[in-house]
């Protein structure tokens, strides 16, 4: 059943359009406090539930705290405020404190002018299809209030930046430090700005740091993990041995080497996966995505490591590795789990795995990189007004055609962005010319249908 108002990764639009407004926010806050409340049946008798709420660096989270915190309010929701705190940390303190559910503001590497809700179990885990559901539903119900004796409380975590800091510096081995390294962070001026550099710098890292000024405009604005080139610039720049780029929520990483090439997340997943097994602790295979480099499904398989691929989105790879009894598993745009670090994808933890992978094996960035050559692979974004039908018989044509063209040497995907209203059209293969020209040739087919 399709969701209303869900998509890949929580309710997220642009700020003042039908869905990001305090009115309706207000309300999703009752409808979610009624349901995730619901299914907690652990609460002392008489005890009101918690919901733990943190947001990015947006100017926008302001009002939509407040109207968060309003309709939990109503539901009888006592509200825990952490203020401006990465996605992965609302996932691990909405478990370290217990809480009945955490709630995040924020539009990950969107622009500030946008803006969305996501939401975690108390287990730290994105919800399920069949709560988002019952969500919804909710919503379409009239908005009561509690009385004033049963009203939810509100209140602020003041340490909630140091419990994440130390959680964070906890997976990585305490036998080991960053001492002799050099590395820039890149904040992309968002939720990292405050918690990424001590992390780093008290496990005995050189640091330099862009993109940690935010000012609730600039999120994202030519920095982080969507706009690598400031940290490349400044990792040659300052002769570091390598960078970290965080994207505006904290829950996507990108690297660069000393020499100011970028590394993606399939590359980063690979050196994970190397390293864990050269030392027999990876659990099982590696989970990717539709969207993961053909490169790496095919070098996993030389090196013994199974393969599967999940939908596009960071909450099916996760149910993927669960139904494996996998650990490790991510997508190429950066977000990376490693479930025997954390319960949901995190930038920092990640970028403290590939540093694991680095001491452990004595080698640099980039020679660990050098061992996954990715095939090109040429990503064309379709801009549409309404949704389109991608099993369109022009469309299937095209795919098909470009599909004979690549046989075994590359594929095709298609499919609707969760977030924006785009069709994403993707081919790759070992030639990057035919592949550009395939891909290319598949958007004109899309635009034609579309328009």
């Amino acid at each position: 059943m399709s969701k209303k108002y869900f998509g890949t990764d929580g309710i997220r639009g642009r700020v003042g359009d039908a869905l990001i407004t305090p009115e309706f926010v207000m309300r999703l806050g009752y409808a979610a406090g009624r349901v995730l409340t619901s299914i907690d049946s652990h609460l002392a008798k008489g005890a009101h539930p918690a919901v733990l709420i943190g947001k990015d660096t947006r100017i926008s989270g302001y009002m939509l705290e407040a109207a968060l915190e309003a309709g939990l309010s109503a539901a009888g929701v006592d509200v825990l405020l952490t203020g401006p705190m990465p996605t992965p940390a609302v996932a691990y303190l909405t478990r370290a404190l217990r809480a009945q559910a955490g709630i995040v503001i924020s539009a990950s590497h969107n622009p500030y002018y946008d803006n969305g809700i996501k939401f975690f179990s108390s287990l730290g885990t994105k919800l399920p299809d069949d709560v988002e559901h019952a969500i919804e539903a909710a919503l379409d119900e009239p908005m009561q209030v509690m009385e004033s004796a049963r009203l939810g409380k509100a209140r602020r975590i003041d340490d909630a930046a140091g419990r994440y800091v130390e959680f964070c510096k906890s997976t990585f081995p305490n036998q080991l430090d960053l001492r002799g390294l050099k590395i820039v962070l890149d904040c992309a001026h968002g939720a990292t700005y405050h918690v990424a550099p001590p992390v780093f710098h008290e496990l005995g890292a050189e640091i330099v740091v862009i993109g940690n000024h935010p000012d609730g405009l600039n999120i994202n604005e030519k920095v982080g993990s969507t706009h690598p080139q400031a940290l490349q610039e400044t990792v040659v720049k300052h002769q570091a041995d390598l960078g970290i780029a965080f994207d505006g929520d904290g829950d996507r990483v990108m690297m660069v080497d000393h020499e100011g090439r970028l590394l993606d997340g399939d590359q980063l997943l690979y050196i994970i996966a190397a390293a864990r097994q050269q030392v027999g602790l990876l659990q099982g295979g590696v989970a990717g995505t539709l969207m993961t480099n053909l490169a790496l499904e095919h070098k996993l398989a030389a090196m013994n490591i199974p393969f599967g691929r999940a939908k596009v989105g960071d909450r099916y790879v996760l149910e993927l590795l669960n139904q494996n009894n996998w650990q490790l598993g991510g997508e190429n745009s950066g977000h990376i789990l490693t479930l025997d670090k954390h319960s949901s994808g995190d930038g920092i933890i990640a970028a403290l795995q590939v540093l694991h992978a680095v001491i452990q094996t004595g080698k640099t960035l980039s020679e660990l990189g050098a061992g996954l050559t990715l095939y090109p692979q040429v990503l064309i974004n379709v801009t549409t007004k309404q949704k389109i039908d991608l099993d369109n018989a022009l469309i299937q044509d095209a795919v098909k055609q470009a599909e004979a063209e690549l046989k075994d040497s590359g594929r095709v995907l298609l499919r609707a962005s969760g977030t924006e209203p785009k069709i994403r059209v993707m081919a790759e293969g070992e030639n990057q010319v035919q592949v550009k020209a395939l891909a290319q040739a598949i958007a004109d087919v899309v635009n034609q249908v579309a328009s």
